[in-house]
């Protein structure tokens, strides 16, 4: 049984220790992995790899950064950080010279107040270390302008004192974007320590987690046993990677050790299995017509066995198309793949990404849908232009006219459809969404695009083509590729591994949300310059095998 410490601090940033002496003190202390997090840098990481290489711990790449929210310090750590990856090193170069001159300001303000110091100072008497307000404190403290730390903050270094320099505005947001696009997981460090109640506490989570918030530190070196049950508790509740570490600084924080925190800290390795975890599971979202689906509406049998490999080897898949839940349903049904007896799973993004749903356990994981009155406004601006539109009941297609387009439709989707212009009557709840076809002159359905989205309504409203003769209507907050990022959420799977296969322009927010989009050589050339690549095999000629190979197996 192993165990681990994801949040240390070394001399690069204000822990005393160097990242060589780290690793061989964490062996001392016994463990098998450990996360270098230093303040705002990757400066030692370098270090710490190379010469942890050959022995028996893992070093995870890590930073913290020091971010801003209603007028507080919230830090969230970054785990498994591509660092070198020029997304990340840009980001960086930028947020190290906002805190550059940030440290020369607060330098002429201790000026100001009788203290001889400059910026070039304390740097030279902290080489190699990103500089933090524990150095101003050293400083002041070795050259005598104040009897201990805490003096130099209360009076020099403090929020609130009149000298202190806040920085220029760092939101979590921001820092957790970067880590996603750096292939890490961020996670809130230490919530307990940002002096909020439990309501605002739950709404600092609730927002984080929307914009990509990965983990939250559930064992911590100053927790309480109660404090690590109330984070805990939220972990599990906005379903969060469990973390955790000491937060040690050598003999900048006495009395805090390395593995151990106060004395009832431990970590154990299982923490790091489950983040590897969502590190490594690929996901494929796959459009069916004229993706996923040959032009009989079929698969190949070698597209079905290699669909069936890719779930043996707990991938998953999800079948992404503007049809509604129980169509797409029938489709799987036709495939031969059965949930049973492999360990990845099957889901379904129905409705152009307006209903998640759980093949496994029968169960929606995400709705959003259009407003009967903004549903009956779309229907309104169909039937006076003569254009055919239709919407969707649980069982049955709400037709707006018996006519070629539904004939049309339905030889290919079997539903059945009633026919009325009576949204209120014959919907029990909102729709996902609704279809304008139009066989022989798209022109029709361009102007009434431009009418939805110039109007009111069209604020809400996405309006997206699935084909040439299919104009899509559907709630802005549904999309595949709002619910291709929503799904990983809730999985807990990083985006970078989802790949999304797609051939129309309803498919390129999917494309551009996916760590790698792919578009069918069959396509739209349009979607083709949104995509990552661009098959070699069409639809008919197994071209979900090429991306399964390409992206999923071989990675």
């Amino acid at each position: 049984m192993g165990f681990i410490d994801l949040h240390v601090h070394s001399s690069r940033s204000d822990g005393t220790l160097t990242p060589t002496e780290l690793v061989d003190y964490a062996m001392e202390k016994g463990l098998t992995a450990m996360a270098l997090t230093d303040h705002d840098t990757v400066d030692g990481l370098d270090e710490i790899m190379e010469y942890a290489k050959d022995k028996p711990i893992e070093i995870i790449p890590g930073i913290e950064y020091s971010t801003e929210y209603n007028k507080r310090d919230v830090h969230i750590v970054g785990l498994f950080i591509d660092y070198k990856t020029s997304v990340f090193q840009n980001y960086l170069t930028q947020f190290r010279q906002s805190r550059t001159d940030r440290n020369y300001k607060l330098c002429e303000n201790l000026r100001e107040a009788g203290i001889d110091i400059t910026y070039e100072a304390i740097v030279e008497a902290f080489p190699d270390a990103v500089i933090t307000r524990a150095h101003y404190a050293r400083f002041m403290l070795d050259r005598g302008y104040v009897q201990n730390t805490n003096e130099a903050f209360s009076k020099y270094l403090g929020d609130y004192t009149k000298y202190f320099v806040h920085r220029e505005k760092v939101t979590p947001e921001e820092v957790i974007k970067v880590t996603l696009e750096a292939g890490g997981i961020p996670v809130l460090a230490h919530p307990t320590l940002y002096g909020m109640g439990h309501d605002q506490l739950e709404i600092l989570i609730q927002r984080l987690k929307d914009s990509g918030l990965m983990g939250i530190e559930t064992k911590y070196g100053s927790y309480s046993l109660t404090e690590e049950r109330q984070i805990k508790v939220l972990a599990e509740k906005y379903n969060l990677l469990q973390s955790g570490g000491s937060d040690f600084h050598g003999s900048n924080k006495p009395g805090l050790d390395l593995a151990v925190g106060y004395g009832g800290l431990y970590i154990h390795e299982n923490v790091l299995t489950d983040m590897k975890k969502a590190l490594n599971t690929k996901i494929l979202f796959t459009d069916l017509d004229e993706t996923l689906l040959s032009k009989d509406n079929t698969i190949t049998e070698r597209t079905r066995k290699k669909i069936v490999e890719m779930l043996s080897k707990g991938n998953h898949l999800v079948l992404s198309s503007g049809r509604s839940t129980n169509s797409i349903l029938d489709v799987l049904k036709t495939l031969g793949i059965q949930q049973g007896g492999v360990s990845g799973r099957i889901y379904v993004s129905a409705y152009n990404g307006a209903v998640l749903y759980d093949c496994g356990s029968s169960e929606i994981i995400e709705h959003h849908d259009v407003p009967i009155p903004t549903a009956q406004a779309i229907f309104d601006k169909a039937v006076k232009k003569g254009i055919h539109i239709q919407t969707y009941t649980d069982t049955h297609i709400i037709s707006s006219m018996d006519d070629r387009e539904i004939a049309f439709y339905t030889n290919v989707i079997k539903s059945p459809y009633i026919v009325s212009t009576d949204l209120e009557k014959e919907l029990s709840h909102a729709p996902s969404k609704l279809l304008a076809i139009v066989l022989d002159d798209r022109e029709k359905l361009e102007t009434l695009r431009r009418e939805v989205e110039t109007s009111e309504i069209g604020e809400d409203i996405t309006c997206a083509y699935s084909n040439a003769r299919y104009l899509e209507f559907y709630n802005k907050k549904a999309g595949k590729g709002n619910a291709l990022v929503n799904l990983c959420r809730a999985l807990r799977i990083h985006v970078k591994n989802a790949v999304a296969a797609g051939d129309e322009e309803n498919d390129i927010s999917m494309l551009e949300a996916a760590g790698v989009g792919v578009c069918m050589v069959n396509g739209n050339p349009a979607v083709k310059a949104y995509a990552d690549y661009v098959t070699q095999r069409d639809n008919n000629h197994d071209g979900i095998v090429e991306i399964i190979d390409k992206f999923i197996l071989n990675q």
